[in-house]
């Protein structure tokens, strides 16, 4: 009779979990669907002063969620980090003679304004305080940045979209192929991800772009070489990988899931966009090639 009751109980609990699994799986597919029209309108209707002000507004609320997160273990400087965030929004009103002085001059300016931070707070802002806050601005809004450079490119509405496709498809085949079919794990910092949906990711990554290039090249008079982006697709779709796995090392560190449920199924605004802020350096060095 025991042996009985103990099978039931793991057939229920086997149940509540698939029951559980169901439901994120909406959530997640359910947030998609009335958050991608919303990308898309911004990104083809707004012009770059529009998109640069969405992406202040990404900003501001990515860094607030890493702001929280860290505020477990440190005393972040709020009121900088959020100021930065809205210097997204001047990208495209910055003169592009002025922009790389401007960028340049943004980091010894930053740490000046940190560090009298510490000296008129008499240390009680500290040091960790000011090193927590500088990395965050510079892995929220400098990488976030480049998205915007992204869309001020030559065809950068055009070229936007496999840097989104990089990052979002390789998310999307990675959850639903590691989920299903994933039975080798690839690291513990992030224990749910597998080889196999890694792979996957990478692979469904690849067959989008290659078909918005199809697209692209039939309807839009562009001319985009297949094999460069398939070159570009892996890497992009790589390196977003490591931009996910490093975003949860640091929900590791400070021993939370998530960094925020505003976008439910998925999380925060940084868990939502990790991986497309940490290629998007990359890819619009790789687009200055195509």
């Amino acid at each position: 009779m025991l042996l009985l009751n103990m099978k039931k109980e793991r057939e229920n609990l086997g149940q509540i979990k698939r029951r559980k699994g169901v439901v994120m799986d909406i959530k997640r597919i359910t947030s998609g669907l009335l958050g991608f029209p919303l990308v898309l309108i911004v990104l083809i209707i707004g012009n770059v002063y529009v998109v640069d002000i969405a992406l202040a507004i990404i900003a501001i609320l990515a860094m607030d969620e890493y702001f929280n997160a860290i505020a477990k273990i440190a005393k972040p400087v709020r009121w900088i980090g959020y100021l930065s965030c809205i210097s997204i929004a001047l990208i495209h009103v910055i003169p592009e003679e002025q922009l790389v002085t401007t960028s340049i001059l943004a980091i010894p300016v930053l740490l000046l304004i940190l560090f009298i931070q510490v000296i008129v707070t008499e240390m009680k802002t500290s040091f960790k305080d000011i090193a927590y806050t500088f990395f965050g601005i510079m892995y929220v809004v400098t990488l976030l940045m480049f998205f915007a450079k992204i869309n001020g490119m030559q065809n950068g509405n055009i070229l936007i979209w496999y840097a989104i496709f990089a990052a979002w498809g390789t998310d999307i085949f990675a959850y639903f192929i590691g989920k299903h079919f994933g039975k080798h794990k690839f690291s513990k910092i992030s224990p749910k991800k597998s080889i196999e949906g890694c792979i996957a990711g990478t692979v469904g990554a690849v067959v989008i772009m290659l078909i918005y290039t199809y697209v692209a090249n039939t309807f839009w008079g562009m001319s985009y070489s297949y094999l460069a982006i398939g070159i570009i697709g892996i890497i992009l779709s790589v390196i977003g990988q490591i931009g996910d796995f490093a975003a949860s090392s640091i929900k590791r560190y400070v021993d939370i899931k998530d960094y925020s449920n505003l976008i439910p199924g998925h999380g925060g605004m940084l868990d939502r966009i990790d991986s497309l802020i940490f290629l998007a350096p990359f890819a619009y060095v790789l687009f200055m090639f195509i």
